[in-house]
């Protein structure tokens, strides 16, 4: 079986606007790795940690509606899609010149040489320390205040260059976010991710 007959647990796939983040705005086909053992209470796709609903799908037929798409940019999230050698799938997304991007909590190490790697740590699993090192992107969802402080204290293990990111958890954004919006100005080294694809009503 050559690399393109390899599969993975696809929960879904689709072409939409990167909403959080580095990359907000940026036209971005998005590929959601059913699988997750991390275990977030606020998780909004639950339906995303037990791999065996998820259809297995190879590689080829995973590429065939991105190269459609005459996108240049993929995502790879779950769930989480560490979980898993993505060694295969993205050779063949930058054989086709795609810039990779990852979503993972960083509970596992990454396998795959990834162009835009997005560490959202969670208490409930903390990430391998590698990830704190490969981190273009550092993304905390703020869930209680007290996350703040947690959130700072992650930031002695990352990359001097690493962009640092405090997303309000969205139902409780009308409290959370004048909090973050305070933390930010004091603390001008962060920036403030909103989830701006639930506000425009796409995937």
């Amino acid at each position: 079986m050559s690399d393109l007959g390899i599969q993975y647990p696809l929960m879904e796939h689709f072409y939409t606007i990167q909403g959080e983040g580095k990359y907000s705005g940026r036209a971005a086909y998005f590929l959601r790795i059913g699988g997750c053992d991390v275990g977030c209470v606020w998780c909004d796709v639950k339906e995303s940690w037990d791999k065996n609903l998820h259809p297995e799908t190879s590689i080829d037929a995973m590429l065939k509606p991105i190269l459609e798409s005459q996108t240049d940019f993929v995502v790879i999230t779950g769930g989480e899609p560490a979980m898993y050698d993505l060694n295969p799938l993205v050779n063949a997304l930058h054989a086709n010149n795609i810039y990779v991007a990852i979503e993972t909590s960083g509970a596992y190490e990454v396998m795959g040489d990834i162009d835009w790697f997005c560490l959202s740590p969670k208490k409930f699993k903390m990430p391998v320390d590698s990830a704190y090192k490969s981190a273009d992107e550092f993304k905390v969802v703020i869930y209680h205040p007290s996350d703040f402080e947690w959130a700072e204290k992650q930031t002695t293990l990352l990359r001097d260059d690493c962009e640092l990111f405090l997303q309000p958890e969205w139902s409780k954004t009308e409290q959370l976010l004048p909090k973050i919006i305070d933390y930010v100005k004091q603390n001008p080294k962060w920036r403030i991710s909103l989830q701006t694809h639930k506000f425009m009503n796409i995937p």
